[in-house]
């Protein structure tokens, strides 16, 4: 008796996997609140409220989630995933002030923000797959995360 094997798609027909894309960019920022004093600023920021601002290089990390498509055997397409993200986000944050841009008139560009940001703009306009969460590495030290979560209230 010669039995076939099922294909992967037959044995899990609704697989979820993730799949996540990194992407490098680089920016400059001054960290610095108009609703603190300067001592505040410095004591708060210290080298990162330096005026004159500086500059990073981020590498961006973009998680998204689906059901495998049974008929590609991906969660995406890596070119409308590549696309979007080249077309929102980095050629928006590439070599940018992120300081000059009107979503950090009134917010401080933190990393954590830039995060929130860049989650926003991928949750609002791809529509590919589920998005999971953005993770920036800002130094080889320094890494951060958004999936999206609000804290719980206090």
């Amino acid at each position: 008796m010669n039995k076939q094997r099922p294909t992967t798609d037959e044995r899990r027909p609704n697989s979820i996997a993730h799949l996540t894309r990194r992407y490098r960019f680089s920016a400059s920022h001054r960290l610095h609140s108009s609703e603190m004093s300067a001592e505040e600023n410095l004591r708060t920021y210290g080298k990162c409220n330096n005026p004159h601002g500086h500059g990073h290089n981020y590498t961006l990390a973009v998680t998204v989630s689906g059901v495998v498509d049974q008929g590609t055997g991906m969660v995406c397409n890596l070119v409308d995933l590549d696309g979007f993200v080249e077309r929102e986000v980095l050629s928006r944050y590439d070599l940018e002030d992120l300081n000059t841009l009107k979503e950090f008139a009134e917010t401080v560009p933190t990393t954590e923000n830039l995060c929130i940001e860049i989650f926003e703009k991928l949750q609002r306009g791809f529509t590919h797959a589920h998005l999971e969460k953005v993770r920036i590495e800002e130094t080889m030290l320094n890494s951060f995360e958004f999936t999206g979560e609000n804290a719980p209230p206090k």
